[in-house]
């Protein structure tokens, strides 16, 4: 009920219509002024009431309908509404007033049928704008950025004669005393904002654009952050799918960045704001989908321009019909069947239902433009580090050096290894305290089935939940060292790790983080024998005669456990684990070529590319390198569009034939090679980077599926827009040559014409449905 009161509240002219029909069908010959010798006559016209009441909505819709026109061609849209108002007023000239009601019906259900499919089209659009936060809840505690005093004696108030800032004491209702804290700051008593004591947070609730920077502000259980921050709080449970549609909520620990439009978990948290609202994550995202929503792409102007054809289509057709028949009737007859809503609305309509489908997918674009050209890409470019590839390198194996008689296993190493790495800023620490983990949990399953016969059984810690962890020391360059469970362990480059206490490596010693290049370590500094001989002995073996050489693109840290070289741990840059099955799904959607542009060195490059499936590597390139790839590429391809659909494009705004060129990039270094392509589509983690500043797709969930998910949505959107305006122009076509031919009369051809449309619109809405 309340959608329909809406709806009526839209379009008022809806439930008036409807109404009309009852005088219309009771009153429609009454005349009684005739009963007071008054003649309303004019011609062969005497109308009664019920009919009268028809001309004067007729009257007001044709008025209505004609400055709705004019205002379309002063914003630069194609006025066609003028095949109604001729159809209406050559219903009233014949005198089928029913007819004439039932075009007034259909005008106006056709607005209500319009409201709704754009409502339903952007519906996933529309709930991205509604999960815009609007308020913040800021804390005003003394001392607390944030607290703001109204007058400067209010301030001189707090503060003692030494200069201290006075504390509430145990008896007053301070924060360390039994009563619940109250604010006396004057900002309480402003207008808009919200007093609130919970568990002694005083805050108030403010629009979230006067948020100032260094805020400390206070999110509830359940509330959307507002602005991007810093977590002040130890740990909290955030809920991204606004954001990038990650589906499982993501635990973030003190420090880390929170970013708005993110909704907390089930406890309160505190965060520190470090940018203002306008400047914020989800005031990106809106953007974008104001952008997308604005925008008209070429094909839905190009409909706008073929409405006019139909339009002298349907006079011919009505016309020729009046002259064969000799009756004005027959012309009326046909022009109610003629409708240009499949072209004027429902290809806006698809496209749009297109790009809420996008967006539900998490991948937002700029311009609807930009969904016509996704659907004919047939030249990908890729970038390699952390697009093709992980962000970060991964450990791949754990070596042991050669006659090696350590007593751990490789999961004890890489435990050990993780939790150190754990403290470390290095490039490969992520990797390393991610397999760590992994390891770990391992260890814990094997120590819960009963397998506790382990080295290390008898140390403290053995079996905690976490290691302990003691006497963490990174040496920038050379790697890192602490104490886990009793243990030494170093990490790092071999000289590091393989050094005494002083620095000499004439021990194998002690260990830490931070991984070396193959080429690298090759030339690494000496130590012990891999048995760990006694310091002094003259025989130094080097990395070589205790490890195998490593592949081109692989990278190593090596570990040291208790003073004795364990472990060499090796990395490398791994493919994201689907993007081998997605560059095969880009073949099959019928993209013709897949490159990659890398910055890396030519075999590692190769390695990558034949373990994804892209056949052309273009590596060792400089961010100007990648640029001219790509901008030769999409220069060839705009080179080879055949003269004649040149002329095309000009006469319908789209190109038939014209290849498209796109790069896929993630990088601040790939803003500039996204912007000289086609189309430039930036995979992002739901954060905003100069990458998706540059481009015109952007994808918020970092996984390089959307890639031909993308392709595979615009292509299907573009086909549902043509059925859509082909199924509808064709009925409306039978059905105006079947009413020349007298073979539908006029009343039931404009409830026929209404059917025509609906079923148009409805097509049009199916690119919301996902075929996947």
């Amino acid at each position: 009920m309340r959608r329909i009161i809406s709806i009526c509240k839209e379009v008022p002219l809806l439930p008036i219509a409807i109404i009309a029909a009852i005088p219309l069908a009771l009153l429609g010959s009454w005349r009684p002024w005739e009963a007071a010798g008054v003649s309303l006559t004019f011609g062969p016209f005497n109308p009664g009431v019920g009919q009268w009441i028809v001309i004067a909505l007729v009257v007001y819709t044709i008025v209505v309908t004609v400055i709705g026109m004019i205002d379309d061609l002063r914003h630069g849209h194609v006025g066609v509404d003028l095949l109604a108002v001729i159809a209406i007023a050559s219903t009233v000239a014949v005198q089928e007033y029913w007819a004439a009601w039932a075009v007034v019906l259909m005008i106006s259900s056709g607005e209500a049928i319009e409201e709704f499919a754009q409502s339903k089209a952007e519906s996933n659009l529309t709930a991205l704008v509604d999960a815009a936060p609007r308020t913040a809840h800021v804390v005003t505690l003394p001392g607390v950025r944030g607290h703001v005093h109204t007058t400067g004696g209010e301030h001189a108030a707090d503060v003692t004669e030494g200069g201290f800032r006075k504390v509430a004491g145990a008896g007053d209702s301070g924060v360390g005393g039994s009563a619940a804290y109250v604010s006396v700051s004057g900002e309480s008593d402003k207008p808009g904002t919200k007093p609130y004591d919970a568990a002694g947070e005083h805050f108030e609730t403010v629009p979230v654009d006067q948020v100032k920077l260094g805020d400390v502000i206070l999110v509830l259980p359940g509330e959307t952050v507002p602005v991007d921050g810093e977590l002040l709080s130890g740990v909290a449970t955030l809920d991204l799918s606004n954001i990038n549609g990650e589906p499982v909520p993501r635990e973030v620990y003190a420090g880390a960045r929170v970013l708005s439009g993110a909704v907390n978990g089930s406890t309160a948290l505190t965060m520190r704001a470090t940018q203002l609202a306008q400047d914020s994550q989800y005031q990106k995202i809106l953007e974008l989908v104001s952008s997308a929503q604005q925008s008209r792409p070429t094909v839905v102007k190009t409909a706008d321009v073929l409405a006019v054809p139909f339009t002298i289509l349907s006079l011919a057709i009505a016309g020729i019909a009046w002259a064969v028949a000799g009756t004005p009737l027959r012309f009326a007859q046909v022009l109610v069947l003629a409708t240009p809503c499949p072209l004027l609305i429902a290809a806006p309509v698809a496209y749009v239902a297109g790009t809420g489908r996008l967006a539900k997918a998490g991948i937002l674009i700029k311009a609807q433009d930009v969904l016509e050209n996704l659907g004919r890409v047939s030249h990908i470019f890729f970038d390699k580090t952390g697009t093709l590839t992980v962000k970060q390198p991964q450990v791949v194996r754990v070596e042991k050096p050669f006659e090696n008689s350590s007593p751990y296993d490789e999961n004890h190493i890489l435990m050990m290894a993780g939790v150190v790495e754990g403290y470390s800023v290095h490039i490969l620490s992520k990797g390393i305290a991610a397999a760590g983990q992994k390891a770990m949990q391992e260890l814990y399953a094997r120590y819960e089935n009963g397998q506790r016969l382990c080295a290390e059984r008898d140390l403290p810690g053995h079996g905690r939940d976490y290691p302990v962890v003691k006497n963490i020391e990174e040496q920038s360059g050379k790697g890192v060292s602490g104490e886990v469970n009793g243990h030494a362990v170093r990490v790092g480059r071999f000289a590091y790790v393989t050094a005494d206490e002083a620095g000499f490596t004439h021990v194998l010693g002690a260990g830490a983080a931070a991984g070396t290049a193959a080429g690298a370590v090759a030339d690494s500094a000496v130590g012990d024998s891999a048995t760990g001989t006694a310091a002094g002995d003259s025989k130094k073996p080097e990395v070589n005669s205790l490890f195998a050489p490593l592949e081109p693109d692989e990278m190593a840290a090596y570990v040291a456990i208790d003073g004795k070289l364990a472990a060499r741990i090796v990395l490398r840059d791994v493919p994201r684990e689907n993007a081998k099955s997605s560059l095969e799904k880009l073949h099959r959607l019928g993209v013709k070529k897949l490159s990659m542009l890398t910055g890396d060195k030519e075999a590692s490059a190769r390695i990558i590319a034949g373990e994804v499936g892209i056949d052309d590597v273009q590596s060792e390139l400089f961010p100007e390198g990648k640029v001219a790839a790509v901008k030769n590429a999409t220069e060839d391809a705009h080179q080879n569009q055949p003269a004649w659909d040149k002329v095309v494009q000009r006469v319908v705004g789209e190109s038939m034939t014209r290849q498209v060129t796109m790069m896929v990039g993630d990088g601040v270094n790939d803003a500039p090679v996204l912007a000289v392509a086609d189309i430039g589509m930036a995979m992002t983690d739901g954060t905003s980077t100069a990458a998706s500043e540059s481009a015109q797709v952007v994808i918020m969930n970092d996984d390089i599926a959307s890639v031909p998910r993308a392709i595979a949505i615009a292509r299907r959107t573009k086909k549902v827009m043509l059925q859509a305006v082909l199924v509808g122009l064709g009925l409306a076509i039978i059905g105006m040559v079947a009413a020349a031919f007298n073979l539908i009369p006029v009343v039931v051809g404009a409830f026929m014409q209404e059917a025509i449309d609906v079923v148009s619109i409805l097509w049009a809405l199916t690119a919301l449905l996902d075929r996947e």
